[in-house]
C-alpha cells in the first residue's frame, strides 16, 4: 500500500475506534444517570425461593441472602418481608432459611427469583401502617411535587428522602418510629420520581440538582407550621439534604441532618453503578468522565460542604464498610473533620442504604437519643 493509504486507513481506524468508545461510553452512562427509582440497585443477586411455609422461607445460600436483619424481598408480581436466619432448622448445603415476617402480594412458589430490598413496605402509609396521612402537593421549580404527610403534634418536623434504586415508599421503614414521637413526617418524592416531574434531560445528578427539590419541600413544612426541620436522607437523598443544609435559603430551619449512606465521592459511586451494570472495565474511566460530563458532576467537593462557615447543624450519619455503591471512607472522613457536630454510627454487614435493616434495634436507638434534644 502507498504511505498515503496506509496512513488514511490508520486515520479512519482511530476515528472509528474512537466512535465506538464514545458510544460504549454515553450507553454506560446512561445505565447510571438514567436509572429508575424503585428498580432493584445492580450488583444485587437474584436468589431462588426454594420453599416457603408459614414462618420460614428457604432460599438460595449466598452473601445476599445471608444478610443479618430485616429485609424485603421482591420479584415478578410477589413482595414479602424476611426476618433473620433460622440457623437451626435445616436445610441442604446451598440453601438457607430465614424468617418469613408476611407475604405483602402475590406467591412464593418455589422456582420464584427475587432480590432483597431494603423496602419493607409499599403503598401508602395509610395502606402499609395504619397510620393516617395526607397526600400533598409541594410546588417545585419543575411542577408539582407528590408528597405524603404524616402530622404529629411536635412543631419540629422530618422532612424524608429516599435515594438511588428506591421510592419514598423506602422511608416508612422509619415510620412508625418518629410517629410514636408526634413528630410530623413529610414523605418528598422528587424529580423523576413516579408522579414527579422529569429533568429536562432524563437524568439523575445524584443530588447536586435533586437537592432543589429538597429546598422546595423545606419552604412548604415552614409555611405549614414547622418550626424547625430535620432532615434525614438515604444515598443521594441524604447528599441532597447536606446540600439543603448549607445551601437553602431557609438553612436556619434545618435543626439536624440523618444521613444514611451519604454518597459523598461522586466518581467513585459512579464508577461502582457502572460496573455494576457490567460495563467492561478498560470502559470505565470514559463511562465516568461521560456521565460526569453530561451531568454536569464535577463542581466542588462534597467534603467541603462540611466546613466550619457551612455545616452549622448536629449531624448523625449512619455507614459501614460493607457498602460498595457509596464507600464509607468519606462519611469517616467527614465525621473526623467535624468531631463537634458528626457523630458516626456504624453499621456492618449492611449494603447500601439499608443501614436500618441489619441492625434496626440499634439504628433507633442511635437516632432516638440523637432527636430526642431537636424536638
Amino acid at each position: 500500500m502507498r504511505p498515503a493509504t496506509v496512513t488514511a486507513a490508520a486515520v479512519t481506524t482511530l476515528i472509528g475506534a474512537g466512535v465506538v468508545a464514545v458510544a460504549a461510553g454515553r450507553y454506560a452512562s446512561d445505565a447510571v444517570l438514567k436509572a429508575s427509582p424503585g428498580r432493584p440497585l445492580p450488583g444485587d443477586p437474584r436468589l431462588t425461593v426454594h420453599a416457603a411455609e408459614p414462618g420460614r422461607i428457604t432460599l438460595t445460600r449466598g452473601m445476599a441472602s445471608r444478610r443479618p436483619g430485616t429485609y424485603g424481598i421482591e420479584g415478578h408480581g410477589v413482595h414479602a418481608v424476611v426476618g433473620p436466619v433460622l440457623d437451626t432448622v435445616p436445610h441442604s448445603a446451598d440453601t438457607l432459611v430465614r424468617r418469613l415476617e408476611r407475604i405483602t402480594h402475590g406467591t412464593l412458589d418455589p422456582g420464584t427469583r427475587v432480590r432483597l430490598t431494603p423496602s419493607l413496605h409499599t403503598g401508602d402509609p395509610t395502606e402499609a401502617l395504619g397510620i393516617g396521612h395526607t397526600d400533598v402537593s409541594v410546588p417545585g421549580e419543575l411542577g408539582a411535587l407528590p408528597a405524603w404527610f404524616v402530622p404529629g403534634p411536635r412543631d419540629t418536623w422530618i422532612i424524608a428522602v429516599h435515594g438511588l434504586g428506591t421510592t419514598r415508599e423506602h422511608p416508612m421503614n422509619l415510620l412508625p418510629f418518629l410517629h410514636g414521637r408526634r413528630l410530623p413526617v413529610l414523605g418528598l418524592g422528587y424529580r423523576g420520581d413516579p408522579d414527579a416531574p422529569r429533568s429536562p434531560d432524563g437524568l439523575g445528578r445524584l443530588g447536586d440538582a435533586e437537592w432543589r427539590d429538597l429546598d422546595a419541600a423545606l419552604r412548604f413544612a415552614v409555611r405549614n407550621g414547622a418550626n424547625k426541620v430535620v432532615l434525614h436522607g438515604w444515598s443521594t437523598g441524604a447528599t441532597m439534604a447536606l446540600h439543603a443544609a448549607t445551601h437553602s435559603p431557609l438553612r436556619d430551619r434545618v435543626s439536624g441532618l440523618v444521613l444514611d449512606s451519604p454518597v459523598l465521592d461522586r466518581e467513585a459511586t459512579l464508577r461502582a453503578l457502572a460496573a455494576a451494570h457490567h460495563t467492561p472495565v478498560p470502559l470505565l474511566p470514559l463511562a465516568v468522565r461521560a456521565a460526569q460530563g453530561r451531568a454536569g458532576l464535577y463542581g466542588e467537593s462534597l467534603l467541603t460542604l462540611a466546613d466550619a462557615q457551612s455545616l452549622r447543624v448536629p449531624t448523625l450519619i449512619f455507614h459501614g464498610p460493607d457498602d460498595t455503591l457509596s464507600l464509607w471512607g468519606p462519611s469517616r472522613e467527614l465525621a473526623a473533620r467535624r468531631p463537634d457536630l458528626i457523630g458516626l454510627h456504624t453499621v456492618r454487614d449492611a449494603p447500601h442504604a439499608a443501614m436500618w435493616n441489619a441492625d434496626p434495634a440499634r439504628y433507633e436507638e442511635a437516632l432516638r437519643r440523637f432527636l430526642t434534644p431537636l424536638m
